[in-house]
Protein backbone atom coordinates (compact mmCIF):
# COMPACT_ATOMS: atom_id res chain seq x y z
CA UNK A 1 0.00 0.00 0.00
CA UNK A 2 2.95 2.56 0.72
CA UNK A 3 4.83 1.71 -2.55
CA UNK A 4 2.21 2.34 -4.61
CA UNK A 5 0.58 5.10 -2.69
CA UNK A 6 -2.96 2.97 -2.17
CA UNK A 7 -5.31 3.49 0.48
CA UNK A 8 -8.19 0.57 2.22
CA UNK A 9 -10.70 2.31 0.63
CA UNK A 10 -9.24 1.64 -2.80
CA UNK A 11 -8.55 -1.94 -1.92
CA UNK A 12 -12.24 -2.20 -0.72
CA UNK A 13 -13.10 -1.15 -4.28
CA UNK A 14 -11.30 -2.94 -6.33
CA UNK A 15 -12.36 -5.92 -4.04
CA UNK A 16 -16.03 -4.55 -4.82
CA UNK A 17 -15.11 -4.59 -8.77
CA UNK A 18 -13.88 -8.55 -8.33
CA UNK A 19 -17.68 -9.07 -6.87
CA UNK A 20 -18.98 -7.06 -9.77
CA UNK A 21 -17.54 -9.01 -12.44
CA UNK A 22 -18.18 -12.16 -10.30
CA UNK A 23 -21.95 -11.56 -10.82
CA UNK A 24 -21.90 -10.25 -14.19
CA UNK A 25 -19.66 -12.81 -15.90
CA UNK A 26 -22.66 -15.91 -15.20
CA UNK A 27 -24.76 -13.81 -16.44
CA UNK A 28 -22.85 -13.02 -19.87
CA UNK A 29 -21.11 -16.39 -20.48
CA UNK A 30 -22.77 -19.39 -18.72
CA UNK A 31 -25.46 -19.84 -21.03
CA UNK A 32 -22.47 -20.54 -23.23
CA UNK A 33 -22.22 -23.88 -20.90
CA UNK A 34 -25.52 -25.14 -22.55
CA UNK A 35 -24.69 -24.32 -26.15
CA UNK A 36 -21.23 -25.48 -26.46
CA UNK A 37 -20.52 -27.81 -23.16
CA UNK A 38 -18.53 -27.46 -19.90
CA UNK A 39 -15.17 -27.71 -21.15
CA UNK A 40 -14.63 -24.88 -23.61
CA UNK A 41 -16.02 -23.07 -20.61
CA UNK A 42 -12.91 -23.95 -17.98
CA UNK A 43 -10.65 -23.18 -20.46
CA UNK A 44 -11.40 -19.84 -21.13
CA UNK A 45 -11.56 -19.15 -17.72
CA UNK A 46 -8.41 -20.37 -16.76
CA UNK A 47 -6.50 -18.50 -19.33
CA UNK A 48 -7.88 -15.44 -18.34
CA UNK A 49 -7.13 -15.32 -14.27
CA UNK A 50 -3.93 -16.65 -15.57
CA UNK A 51 -3.41 -13.66 -17.54
CA UNK A 52 -4.95 -11.50 -14.79
CA UNK A 53 -2.32 -12.80 -12.64
CA UNK A 54 0.26 -11.52 -14.49
CA UNK A 55 -1.34 -8.68 -14.63
CA UNK A 56 -1.32 -8.36 -11.02
CA UNK A 57 1.78 -8.88 -10.66
CA UNK A 58 2.86 -5.80 -12.53
CA UNK A 59 0.19 -2.93 -12.17
CA UNK A 60 0.97 -0.14 -10.61
CA UNK A 61 -1.98 2.51 -10.55
CA UNK A 62 -5.39 2.17 -8.73
CA UNK A 63 -6.94 2.10 -12.08
CA UNK A 64 -5.23 -1.22 -13.38
CA UNK A 65 -6.01 -2.52 -10.02
CA UNK A 66 -9.44 -1.72 -10.44
CA UNK A 67 -9.82 -2.50 -13.81
CA UNK A 68 -7.86 -6.34 -13.35
CA UNK A 69 -9.86 -7.32 -10.18
CA UNK A 70 -13.00 -6.60 -12.56
CA UNK A 71 -11.73 -8.77 -15.67
CA UNK A 72 -10.70 -11.07 -13.41
CA UNK A 73 -13.96 -11.46 -11.21
CA UNK A 74 -15.56 -11.98 -15.11
CA UNK A 75 -13.29 -14.78 -15.72
CA UNK A 76 -13.75 -16.23 -12.08
CA UNK A 77 -17.47 -16.50 -12.92
CA UNK A 78 -17.38 -18.75 -15.64
CA UNK A 79 -15.88 -21.60 -13.93
CA UNK A 80 -17.72 -20.73 -10.39
CA UNK A 81 -21.17 -22.05 -11.47
CA UNK A 82 -20.05 -24.84 -13.82
CA UNK A 83 -18.73 -26.63 -11.02
CA UNK A 84 -22.22 -27.29 -9.82
CA UNK A 85 -23.40 -28.35 -13.15
CA UNK A 86 -20.60 -30.56 -13.50
CA UNK A 87 -21.34 -32.47 -10.12
CA UNK A 88 -24.92 -32.71 -11.14
CA UNK A 89 -23.71 -34.11 -14.35
CA UNK A 90 -21.51 -36.92 -12.82
CA UNK A 91 -22.85 -37.85 -9.12
CA UNK A 92 -25.64 -39.48 -7.64
CA UNK A 93 -27.93 -37.61 -5.19
CA UNK A 94 -26.75 -39.07 -2.19
CA UNK A 95 -23.73 -37.78 -3.19
CA UNK A 96 -24.43 -34.20 -3.93
CA UNK A 97 -24.08 -32.97 -0.01
CA UNK A 98 -20.00 -34.33 -0.24
CA UNK A 99 -19.39 -33.17 -3.65
CA UNK A 100 -20.56 -29.93 -3.10
CA UNK A 101 -18.74 -29.34 0.47
CA UNK A 102 -15.28 -30.13 -1.38
CA UNK A 103 -16.30 -27.47 -3.86
CA UNK A 104 -17.13 -25.06 -1.02
CA UNK A 105 -13.52 -26.13 0.91
CA UNK A 106 -11.80 -25.44 -1.95
CA UNK A 107 -13.52 -21.94 -2.54
CA UNK A 108 -12.52 -21.01 0.70
CA UNK A 109 -9.08 -22.47 0.87
CA UNK A 110 -8.09 -19.22 -1.52
CA UNK A 111 -9.58 -16.95 1.53
CA UNK A 112 -8.11 -19.06 4.14
CA UNK A 113 -5.00 -21.09 3.31
CA UNK A 114 -3.92 -18.28 0.52
CA UNK A 115 -3.07 -15.93 3.15
CA UNK A 116 -0.76 -18.02 5.01
CA UNK A 117 1.13 -18.99 2.03
CA UNK A 118 0.86 -15.66 0.76
CA UNK A 119 2.44 -13.46 4.03
CA UNK A 120 5.79 -16.01 3.75
CA UNK A 121 5.98 -15.22 0.23
CA UNK A 122 5.48 -11.30 0.61
CA UNK A 123 7.99 -11.34 3.67
CA UNK A 124 10.89 -13.05 1.74
CA UNK A 125 10.40 -11.99 -1.83
CA UNK A 126 8.13 -9.18 -2.09
CA UNK A 127 4.55 -8.72 -2.63
CA UNK A 128 4.76 -8.90 -6.44
CA UNK A 129 6.14 -12.35 -5.88
CA UNK A 130 3.22 -13.38 -4.49
CA UNK A 131 1.13 -12.78 -8.12
CA UNK A 132 3.95 -14.51 -9.70
CA UNK A 133 3.53 -17.76 -7.75
CA UNK A 134 -0.56 -17.20 -7.99
CA UNK A 135 0.56 -17.33 -11.97
CA UNK A 136 2.27 -19.84 -12.04
CA UNK A 137 0.04 -22.56 -10.46
CA UNK A 138 -3.04 -21.14 -12.97
CA UNK A 139 -0.58 -22.23 -16.00
CA UNK A 140 -0.71 -25.36 -14.33
CA UNK A 141 -4.26 -25.31 -14.07
CA UNK A 142 -4.66 -24.30 -17.65
CA UNK A 143 -2.67 -27.22 -18.87
CA UNK A 144 -4.45 -29.85 -16.75
CA UNK A 145 -7.54 -28.87 -17.62
CA UNK A 146 -6.32 -28.50 -21.72
CA UNK A 147 -4.63 -32.04 -21.35
CA UNK A 148 -7.36 -33.65 -18.87
CA UNK A 149 -10.35 -32.50 -18.09
CA UNK A 150 -13.23 -34.22 -20.46
CA UNK A 151 -16.29 -33.11 -21.41
CA UNK A 152 -19.15 -34.07 -18.97
CA UNK A 153 -22.19 -32.95 -20.75
CA UNK A 154 -24.46 -35.48 -22.18
CA UNK A 155 -27.70 -36.21 -23.87
CA UNK A 156 -29.15 -39.42 -22.11
CA UNK A 157 -30.85 -41.14 -25.01
CA UNK A 158 -30.87 -44.43 -23.73
CA UNK A 159 -32.00 -43.91 -20.07
CA UNK A 160 -36.11 -43.14 -21.11
CA UNK A 161 -38.25 -46.13 -21.41
CA UNK A 162 -39.52 -46.94 -24.89
CA UNK A 163 -43.00 -44.59 -25.70
CA UNK A 164 -46.07 -44.63 -27.67
CA UNK A 165 -46.66 -41.34 -28.00
CA UNK A 166 -44.87 -37.92 -26.89
CA UNK A 167 -47.40 -36.75 -24.14
CA UNK A 168 -46.21 -37.33 -20.52
CA UNK A 169 -48.78 -36.58 -17.50
CA UNK A 170 -47.21 -36.12 -13.94
CA UNK A 171 -47.53 -38.88 -11.72
CA UNK A 172 -47.65 -36.49 -8.65
CA UNK A 173 -51.30 -36.28 -6.85
CA UNK A 174 -51.43 -32.34 -5.40
CA UNK A 175 -55.15 -32.41 -5.11
CA UNK A 176 -56.38 -31.73 -8.42
CA UNK A 177 -58.47 -33.09 -10.61
CA UNK A 178 -57.12 -34.53 -13.81
CA UNK A 179 -58.72 -32.35 -16.35
CA UNK A 180 -57.25 -29.27 -13.86
CA UNK A 181 -53.31 -30.96 -14.85
CA UNK A 182 -51.67 -29.27 -17.65
CA UNK A 183 -50.14 -31.72 -19.97
CA UNK A 184 -46.54 -31.31 -21.44
CA UNK A 185 -45.27 -32.53 -24.38
CA UNK A 186 -41.97 -33.41 -25.47
CA UNK A 187 -40.38 -35.50 -27.76
CA UNK A 188 -39.93 -39.25 -26.93
CA UNK A 189 -37.91 -42.25 -28.70
CA UNK A 190 -37.53 -45.93 -28.41
CA UNK A 191 -33.88 -46.84 -28.09
CA UNK A 192 -34.27 -50.41 -27.14
CA UNK A 193 -30.98 -52.18 -28.74
CA UNK A 194 -29.43 -49.40 -29.05
CA UNK A 195 -25.32 -50.21 -28.47
CA UNK A 196 -23.64 -46.85 -28.08
CA UNK A 197 -19.67 -47.36 -28.17
CA UNK A 198 -17.11 -45.31 -25.95
CA UNK A 199 -16.07 -42.16 -27.21
CA UNK A 200 -12.74 -41.56 -28.80
CA UNK A 201 -10.23 -39.59 -26.48
CA UNK A 202 -10.71 -36.83 -29.13
CA UNK A 203 -14.43 -36.52 -28.97
CA UNK A 204 -14.03 -36.39 -25.18
CA UNK A 205 -11.37 -33.57 -25.05
CA UNK A 206 -13.33 -31.82 -27.96
CA UNK A 207 -13.05 -27.78 -27.80
CA UNK A 208 -16.47 -27.64 -28.54
CA UNK A 209 -19.56 -30.05 -28.05
CA UNK A 210 -22.58 -27.88 -29.42
CA UNK A 211 -25.97 -28.67 -28.99
CA UNK A 212 -28.05 -27.77 -31.59
CA UNK A 213 -30.99 -25.94 -29.22
CA UNK A 214 -31.03 -22.24 -28.95
CA UNK A 215 -29.37 -20.83 -26.00
CA UNK A 216 -30.86 -17.11 -26.12
CA UNK A 217 -33.38 -18.04 -23.20
CA UNK A 218 -30.93 -18.42 -20.89
CA UNK A 219 -29.85 -14.81 -20.78
CA UNK A 220 -33.20 -14.05 -19.36
CA UNK A 221 -34.81 -17.27 -17.60
CA UNK A 222 -32.61 -16.95 -14.36
CA UNK A 223 -34.82 -14.20 -13.27
CA UNK A 224 -37.87 -15.73 -13.89
CA UNK A 225 -36.20 -18.84 -12.11
CA UNK A 226 -35.11 -16.53 -9.37
CA UNK A 227 -38.94 -15.03 -9.19
CA UNK A 228 -40.77 -18.30 -9.70
CA UNK A 229 -38.77 -21.03 -7.30
CA UNK A 230 -39.12 -20.63 -3.18
CA UNK A 231 -36.00 -23.02 -3.04
CA UNK A 232 -33.98 -21.18 -5.54
CA UNK A 233 -34.38 -17.70 -3.17
CA UNK A 234 -33.41 -18.98 -0.32
CA UNK A 235 -30.28 -20.30 -1.74
CA UNK A 236 -29.44 -16.83 -3.54
CA UNK A 237 -30.36 -15.10 0.09
CA UNK A 238 -28.44 -17.52 2.10
CA UNK A 239 -25.29 -17.91 -0.40
CA UNK A 240 -25.40 -14.24 -0.54
CA UNK A 241 -25.20 -12.91 2.55
CA UNK A 242 -22.75 -15.48 4.33
CA UNK A 243 -20.39 -14.99 1.33
CA UNK A 244 -20.48 -11.38 1.63
CA UNK A 245 -20.03 -11.74 5.96
CA UNK A 246 -17.34 -13.76 5.37
CA UNK A 247 -15.50 -11.09 2.59
CA UNK A 248 -16.19 -8.45 5.68
CA UNK A 249 -14.43 -10.72 7.98
CA UNK A 250 -11.68 -11.35 5.78
CA UNK A 251 -10.55 -7.72 4.67
CA UNK A 252 -11.29 -6.29 8.27
CA UNK A 253 -8.44 -8.65 9.29
CA UNK A 254 -6.23 -8.05 6.81
CA UNK A 255 -6.25 -4.40 7.35
CA UNK A 256 -6.75 -3.96 11.42
CA UNK A 257 -4.51 -6.84 12.83
CA UNK A 258 -1.75 -4.09 10.70
CA UNK A 259 -2.40 -1.57 13.52
CA UNK A 260 -2.32 -1.10 17.15
CA UNK A 261 -2.70 -3.02 19.46
CA UNK A 262 -1.82 -6.23 17.06
CA UNK A 263 1.16 -4.65 14.89
CA UNK A 264 0.98 -8.08 13.05
CA UNK A 265 3.59 -8.80 9.88
CA UNK A 266 2.60 -10.14 6.90
CA UNK A 267 3.61 -12.93 8.14
CA UNK A 268 1.75 -12.76 10.91
CA UNK A 269 -1.79 -12.51 9.58
CA UNK A 270 -1.31 -15.20 7.02
CA UNK A 271 -1.08 -17.54 9.78
CA UNK A 272 -4.02 -16.03 11.61
CA UNK A 273 -6.39 -17.17 8.94
CA UNK A 274 -5.71 -20.57 9.86
CA UNK A 275 -8.13 -20.55 12.24
CA UNK A 276 -10.94 -19.64 9.41
CA UNK A 277 -8.70 -22.91 7.53
CA UNK A 278 -9.43 -25.01 9.94
CA UNK A 279 -12.98 -24.20 10.70
CA UNK A 280 -13.96 -25.17 6.97
CA UNK A 281 -11.57 -28.25 6.76
CA UNK A 282 -13.32 -29.23 10.04
CA UNK A 283 -16.67 -28.90 8.54
CA UNK A 284 -15.52 -30.09 5.39
CA UNK A 285 -14.66 -33.55 6.95
CA UNK A 286 -17.82 -34.15 8.42
CA UNK A 287 -20.92 -31.61 7.84
CA UNK A 288 -21.52 -32.88 4.12
CA UNK A 289 -21.51 -36.45 4.78
CA UNK A 290 -23.52 -36.36 7.74
CA UNK A 291 -26.11 -34.53 5.46
CA UNK A 292 -25.97 -37.46 3.25
CA UNK A 293 -25.98 -39.92 5.69
CA UNK A 294 -29.06 -38.20 7.57
CA UNK A 295 -31.19 -38.05 4.24
CA UNK A 296 -30.29 -41.16 3.54
CA UNK A 297 -32.07 -42.58 7.51
CA UNK A 298 -34.69 -40.14 6.87
CA UNK A 299 -35.96 -41.06 3.97
CA UNK A 300 -35.99 -44.88 5.22
CA UNK A 301 -38.01 -43.48 8.17
CA UNK A 302 -40.23 -42.06 5.51
CA UNK A 303 -41.11 -45.13 3.63
CA UNK A 304 -38.52 -44.73 1.72
CA UNK A 305 -38.98 -42.02 -0.30
CA UNK A 306 -36.58 -39.23 -0.17
CA UNK A 307 -37.71 -35.53 -0.09
CA UNK A 308 -35.45 -32.49 -0.25
CA UNK A 309 -36.60 -30.67 2.72
CA UNK A 310 -34.47 -33.24 5.01
CA UNK A 311 -31.82 -31.67 4.13
CA UNK A 312 -32.40 -28.63 5.72
CA UNK A 313 -32.26 -29.19 9.44
CA UNK A 314 -28.43 -28.93 9.68
CA UNK A 315 -28.77 -25.25 8.24
CA UNK A 316 -30.25 -24.21 11.44
CA UNK A 317 -27.18 -25.02 13.82
CA UNK A 318 -25.22 -23.52 10.55
CA UNK A 319 -27.01 -20.28 11.10
CA UNK A 320 -26.43 -20.60 14.65
CA UNK A 321 -22.58 -20.67 14.78
CA UNK A 322 -22.45 -18.09 11.29
CA UNK A 323 -23.86 -15.40 14.53
CA UNK A 324 -21.56 -16.55 16.95
CA UNK A 325 -18.26 -16.68 14.99
CA UNK A 326 -19.30 -13.35 13.87
CA UNK A 327 -19.79 -11.88 17.79
CA UNK A 328 -17.22 -13.61 18.94
CA UNK A 329 -14.52 -11.69 16.02
CA UNK A 330 -16.41 -8.64 15.83
CA UNK A 331 -16.55 -7.76 19.69
CA UNK A 332 -12.98 -8.93 20.08
CA UNK A 333 -11.61 -7.16 17.35
CA UNK A 334 -13.66 -3.62 18.28
CA UNK A 335 -11.98 -3.88 21.82
CA UNK A 336 -8.33 -5.45 21.05
CA UNK A 337 -8.67 -8.59 22.88
CA UNK A 338 -6.04 -10.88 22.46
CA UNK A 339 -5.73 -12.41 18.53
CA UNK A 340 -6.47 -16.10 19.82
CA UNK A 341 -10.46 -15.09 20.28
CA UNK A 342 -10.37 -13.40 16.78
CA UNK A 343 -8.90 -16.38 15.70
CA UNK A 344 -11.65 -19.24 17.28
CA UNK A 345 -14.59 -16.71 15.98
CA UNK A 346 -13.34 -16.89 12.50
CA UNK A 347 -12.82 -20.74 12.88
CA UNK A 348 -16.44 -20.93 13.99
CA UNK A 349 -17.87 -19.03 11.64
CA UNK A 350 -15.86 -20.91 8.84
CA UNK A 351 -17.54 -24.19 10.63
CA UNK A 352 -21.14 -22.21 9.92
CA UNK A 353 -19.97 -20.92 6.58
CA UNK A 354 -19.66 -24.52 5.11
CA UNK A 355 -22.60 -26.08 7.23
CA UNK A 356 -25.02 -23.48 5.59
CA UNK A 357 -23.26 -23.12 2.23
CA UNK A 358 -23.58 -26.87 1.62
CA UNK A 359 -27.21 -27.42 2.53
CA UNK A 360 -28.24 -24.69 0.73
CA UNK A 361 -26.66 -25.38 -2.60
CA UNK A 362 -27.60 -29.47 -2.70
CA UNK A 363 -31.05 -28.56 -1.00
CA UNK A 364 -31.56 -26.54 -4.63
CA UNK A 365 -29.66 -29.19 -6.24
CA UNK A 366 -32.25 -32.16 -5.14
CA UNK A 367 -34.53 -29.81 -6.04
CA UNK A 368 -34.61 -28.61 -9.45
CA UNK A 369 -31.67 -30.70 -11.17
CA UNK A 370 -33.08 -29.72 -14.59
CA UNK A 371 -32.55 -26.44 -14.52
CA UNK A 372 -29.73 -25.89 -12.50
CA UNK A 373 -27.19 -23.96 -15.02
CA UNK A 374 -30.20 -21.26 -14.91
CA UNK A 375 -30.98 -21.30 -11.36
CA UNK A 376 -27.14 -20.85 -10.63
CA UNK A 377 -26.68 -17.98 -12.65
CA UNK A 378 -29.44 -15.89 -10.61
CA UNK A 379 -28.09 -17.52 -7.26
CA UNK A 380 -24.02 -16.51 -8.30
CA UNK A 381 -25.28 -12.70 -9.44
CA UNK A 382 -27.38 -12.04 -5.89
CA UNK A 383 -24.62 -13.68 -4.02
CA UNK A 384 -21.98 -11.73 -5.51
CA UNK A 385 -23.89 -8.56 -5.78
CA UNK A 386 -24.47 -8.74 -1.89
CA UNK A 387 -20.73 -9.04 -1.76
CA UNK A 388 -20.14 -6.22 -4.22
CA UNK A 389 -22.50 -3.81 -2.05
CA UNK A 390 -20.99 -5.09 1.38
CA UNK A 391 -17.33 -4.42 0.02
CA UNK A 392 -18.35 -0.59 -1.37
CA UNK A 393 -20.33 0.01 1.96
CA UNK A 394 -17.86 -1.93 4.16
CA UNK A 395 -15.48 1.33 4.72
CA UNK A 396 -18.24 4.28 5.88
CA UNK A 397 -20.19 1.39 7.99
CA UNK A 398 -17.39 0.80 9.88
CA UNK A 399 -16.71 4.73 9.98
CA UNK A 400 -20.14 5.26 10.57
CA UNK A 401 -20.96 3.08 13.61
CA UNK A 402 -17.53 1.31 14.56
CA UNK A 403 -16.13 -2.23 14.15
CA UNK A 404 -17.90 -3.33 17.07
CA UNK A 405 -21.66 -2.02 16.11
CA UNK A 406 -20.69 -3.24 12.66
CA UNK A 407 -19.77 -6.95 13.51
CA UNK A 408 -23.10 -6.80 15.53
CA UNK A 409 -25.74 -6.01 13.11
CA UNK A 410 -24.10 -7.96 10.58
CA UNK A 411 -24.19 -11.17 13.01
CA UNK A 412 -27.95 -10.10 13.43
CA UNK A 413 -28.55 -10.48 9.76
CA UNK A 414 -26.88 -13.62 9.27
CA UNK A 415 -29.06 -14.85 12.41
CA UNK A 416 -31.84 -13.90 10.23
CA UNK A 417 -31.30 -16.31 7.81
CA UNK A 418 -31.87 -19.24 9.84
CA UNK A 419 -36.42 -18.42 9.20
CA UNK A 420 -35.43 -19.14 5.37
CA UNK A 421 -35.08 -23.27 5.78
CA UNK A 422 -37.85 -22.83 8.67
CA UNK A 423 -40.42 -21.92 6.09
CA UNK A 424 -39.07 -24.48 3.85
CA UNK A 425 -39.74 -26.80 6.21
CA UNK A 426 -43.31 -26.57 6.31
CA UNK A 427 -43.79 -25.21 3.37
CA UNK A 428 -41.07 -26.50 0.90
CA UNK A 429 -42.93 -29.37 -0.36
CA UNK A 430 -46.48 -27.81 -1.14
CA UNK A 431 -44.69 -24.78 -2.86
CA UNK A 432 -42.83 -27.34 -5.09
CA UNK A 433 -45.90 -29.14 -6.04
CA UNK A 434 -47.60 -25.96 -7.06
CA UNK A 435 -44.53 -25.04 -9.28
CA UNK A 436 -44.41 -28.41 -10.42
CA UNK A 437 -45.68 -27.60 -13.61
CA UNK A 438 -43.62 -24.36 -14.27
CA UNK A 439 -40.46 -26.57 -12.97
CA UNK A 440 -41.33 -28.96 -15.58
CA UNK A 441 -41.48 -26.01 -18.31
CA UNK A 442 -38.56 -24.61 -17.85
CA UNK A 443 -36.80 -28.36 -17.88
CA UNK A 444 -38.57 -28.92 -21.66
CA UNK A 445 -36.09 -25.85 -22.82
CA UNK A 446 -32.78 -27.21 -21.26
CA UNK A 447 -30.31 -28.57 -23.80
CA UNK A 448 -30.09 -31.60 -21.73
CA UNK A 449 -33.58 -32.65 -19.57
CA UNK A 450 -34.86 -35.44 -18.35
CA UNK A 451 -38.31 -36.58 -17.67
CA UNK A 452 -39.49 -33.60 -15.11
Amino acid sequence: MSELGLTYATFNQASGSNFAGLAIGCLIFIPCVHKFGRRPIYLLSAIVQFACALWWASFHTAGELIGVSLLAGLAGSISEAVVMITIVDLFFVHQHARLNGIFLFMQSLGSTGGPIAAGYIVVSMGWRWMWWMIAIFLGVNFILVLFFFEESKYIPTGSRPSASCSDHVAEYDDGRKPAELSILRVSSRSTAGVHHSRKSIRQRLALVTKTDMPMAQHFYQPLLILLSFPAVAYTAVTYGTILAWFSANASSGSYFLLEEPYNFSPSAIGLFHLGGFLGTFVATMTVPALNDWFIVRAAKQNGGIFEPEMRLWLSIPGALLDCAGLLIYGIGLGNGLHWAVLAVGQGIYGFGFITTADVALTYLTDCYPDILGDALIAIVFIRNGFAMVVRFAFTPWINGMGIQNTFILISMLALSTVVLPVLLMVYGKRARARTADTYRKYAARQPVHRQA
